[in-house]
């Protein structure tokens, strides 16, 4: 039998706390953007370990990579055919498309798959209206790989929606 416990980790174990049901105030928050193609929402596996490593190479090599445990990645999905990854920096980076977010941004944790994020907006949605706020956009940070997620027995997946 195959003990995945014993395998060194490649994502950090997510807490949760600072992000379930909390309002953040964002100035000016750095990110560098990297477009992603993807099928019905769905990225493609390997196209998005191939952006999600060059955009933190390229973080590293500018000396803007953050701590991990103020790692974000959120993914935007303008269609089902393309999403939009932004990762927090430290400063900016030169040769990537370098974002800032002002605003107002709701967040909320869910744990449980991938295929259950129409059911998260859902309930998202239902929370933003008890809070009387509408979301001008969307975005989800997965906070782990799927083997990770096996091996810590959560797949947190936290919605963030910019009020």
């Amino acid at each position: 039998m195959h003990d995945t416990a014993k395998e060194p980790e490649c994502c950090p174990v997510f807490d949760p706390a600072p992000w379930d049901y909390k309002t953040h105030e964002w100035v000016d928050k750095l990110f560098i953007k990297k477009n992603l193609p993807q099928f019905l929402h769905m990225p493609l596996p390997f196209m998005y370990a191939r952006v999600l490593g060059g955009m933190w190479k390229k973080a590293q090599d500018a000396g803007a990579a953050p701590e991990i445990k103020d790692f974000l990645l959120l993914a935007y999905d303008p269609s089902p055919w393309k999403s939009e990854l932004y990762m927090n920096v430290t400063k900016e980076v030169p040769e990537a498309e370098n974002v800032k977010l002002t605003g107002t941004f709701v967040s909320k944790v869910f744990d449980g798959p991938y295929n259950q994020v129409p059911k998260y907006l859902n309930e998202f949605r239902r929370y933003l209206t008890l809070l009387e706020k509408k979301a001008k956009k969307y975005f989800f940070y997965y906070t782990t790989c799927p083997k990770c997620a096996k091996k810590y027995g959560h797949n947190y997946i936290v919605a963030f929606a910019e009020v």
